[in-house]
């Protein structure tokens, strides 16, 4: 008999790797340029990146209490489940597979390959494309044959992912310039906002809820789950602050408020390092990008897998390949799917637009606390302090990332949520009506298994 559930292998270095590793992406390489421009002075563009990595920490302490009261895999799903909005639940999981996930994958390739094609330029129209395919289904192929293996792919690929950011900073704070930081307008009007710079570094912050889509794969969860969030957050906000504190200390402010590639231009000001500052760059966001693309091959198909294991989604993605112990099925599918998704068009656009509907539902994950509470069954090993002050300020932080995205194009979001809606309810209401009642008592097997694996 084969297994049906995927057990717990990886440990705290395994979690603080994908925390961190999907977090820091190819945006940091021009989101300095645009905190600055927000900001519109040094030091308010610092105090920018300190404030943003801290409205992170309220949003991980709730997740890091949802997931040791519930160590299973799904994330977001699973509390939206527990805290009995079960529609939302789906439309969650609905919208993350068909508009999300498999997407990010297949951008994220298409990014490694444009940065490939400034060294080997044939990498151009349908070869480019095929290099994207066979890099997505190198990496897949090492998440798909162990979790244990694949845990450690990412804690080695993490670790060279941060060091060119290392040689950065390191000198950077031995080349800066210390008047750079005293910069005033000379003629030009700018505006000096710090709610602004804050607003601009909230993107580069998402990322480190990643581990909760495997909490039912780490071993001793109540442990390992909340020191990697609460950790992931420090390690991310020191290395951003140091790195925009080098970035403004290399170039003057003025350039980099209208720098587009603002690590890259920085570079271009560290003694020899002018005329390879470009290779640095594109070499670095390689690394960056797989480290990141890795992560999302590893963790997003479990998603599907938990929601399969509830009845509320097709049923073979509850699959656990019997030798590797993996949701074979979800990964082979979820991928395939990206591999096709790598020959379309304005990929990124349509990413944009169904981001808001994740937003809209992370902020019912903080909600969810309210009602998840009150159930008997919630005994969280960590428990946030101060919850209710933590979960209104992880709240506003989410809700402050929501607006600024439906400000930016407010009736494709509307349409993007309508047609998650519109396609979503009626497969539901089937798979409800089909599969529910059974799959529910399948569920409840699953986690009281889970609670005794980590010994809850």
């Amino acid at each position: 008999m084969s297994n049906t559930m995927l057990t717990r292998k990886l440990g705290f270095w395994s979690a603080l790797a994908i925390a961190v590793g999907t977090t820091v992406g190819s945006g940091i390489f021009v989101s300095s340029g645009d905190v600055a421009k927000a900001a519109g002075t040094p030091s308010i563009s610092i105090l920018a990146w300190i404030i943003g990595g801290i409205i992170a920490i309220p949003q991980v302490m709730v997740l890091a209490e949802l997931s040791t009261a519930y160590p299973e895999n799904g994330s977001g799903y699973v509390y939206l489940n527990k805290a009995g909005w079960r529609p939302l639940a789906f439309l969650y999981g609905w919208a993350t597979f068909w508009a999300l996930d498999p997407p990010s994958i297949s951008i994220m390739a298409l990014a490694v390959v444009s940065y490939l094609a400034s060294f080997f330029p044939f990498f151009s129209g349908v070869a480019g494309k095929l290099l994207g395919v066979a890099i997505i289904l190198i990496i897949t192929s090492i998440h798909y044959r162990s979790v244990k293996e694949g845990g450690l792919f990412q804690v080695i690929i993490t670790a060279v992912k941060i060091i060119p950011f290392i040689i950065v900073i390191v000198l950077g704070l031995m080349y800066m310039h210390p008047g750079n930081f005293s910069y005033t307008a000379h003629g030009e009007v700018v505006k000096t906002s710090l709610i602004g710079g804050v607003s601009a570094t909230t993107w580069a912050y998402t990322g480190m809820a990643a581990i909760c889509f495997m909490a039912g794969e780490f071993k001793n969860p109540g442990k390992t789950l909340p020191r990697a969030l609460i950790s992931s957050v420090f390690i991310v906000l020191i290395l951003y602050t140091l790195l925009a504190v080098c970035v403004i200390g290399l170039m003057p402010f003025s350039k980099l408020m209208s720098s587009s590639a603002a690590v890259s231009d920085a570079v271009k000001y560290i003694p020899g390092l002018s005329h390879i500052a470009s290779s640095f760059v594109a070499i670095t966001a390689i690394i960056v990008i797989l480290g990141s693309l890795s992560s999302c091959i590893m963790f997003q198909p479990r998603l599907e897998y938990a929601m399969a294991k509830d009845g509320l989604f097709f049923q073979r993605f509850g699959r656990v390949h019997p030798k590797y112990e993996t949701p074979s099925f979800s990964i082979i599918v979820q991928v395939t799917y990206a591999c096709i998704l790598v020959f379309a068009t304005n990929l990124t656009t349509l990413l944009g637009y169904f981001t808001l509907i994740q937003l809209v539902i992370n902020i019912l994950d903080f909600v969810a606390v309210y009602k998840c509470r009150k159930r008997e069954d919630y005994n969280p090993i960590y428990r946030m302090p101060m919850w209710r002050l933590t979960t209104i300020l992880a709240i506003l932080g989410a809700s402050w990332l929501a607006w600024g995205t439906f400000t930016w194009a407010p009736w494709q979001g509307m349409v993007a949520a309508f047609i998650v809606i519109a396609t979503g309810l009626p497969v539901y209401f089937y798979w409800e009506k089909r599969y529910g009642p059974n799959k529910k008592n399948d569920g409840n097997l699953v986690t009281k298994k889970n609670s005794i694996i980590s010994g809850s």
